[in-house]
């Protein structure tokens, strides 16, 4: 299989072997295998071989490695009400794994 969508963190992401993307942070250590079990959708790829869960792909799963633990650049939140001397400035900076997709079996 070539191709899967996987769900993690609230979010659906299609995936390939070789891939890399960064997902809500996952507890795992930098250089961990982590497996994930929500398969929605997996695929050979030109979807000969198509394969839709209900909700989920029984038996598939998707493996990869922890390539990075981090934090992303901050973003900058301001609340302002006109004619009424009020303006709130706040920061946040969300916190993201970067995996490597290894290995997507049925």
């Amino acid at each position: 299989m070539n191709l899967a969508v996987i769900k993690t963190g609230g979010k659906q992401y299609i995936v390939k072997p070789n891939d890399k993307l960064k997902i809500e942070k996952l507890p795992e250590e930098t250089g961990d295998k982590f497996v994930f079990d929500q398969i929605l959708m997996i695929s050979d790829e030109n979807g000969n071989d198509l394969q839709v869960g209900d909700p989920l792909v029984k038996g598939a799963k998707v493996e990869a490695e922890i390539l990075e633990q981090g934090r992303d650049k901050k973003i900058r939140v301001t609340k302002y009400k006109n004619k009424t001397r009020y303006h709130k400035v706040y920061g946040h900076r969300q916190s993201f794994t970067q995996v490597k997709i290894s290995k997507i079996t049925n």
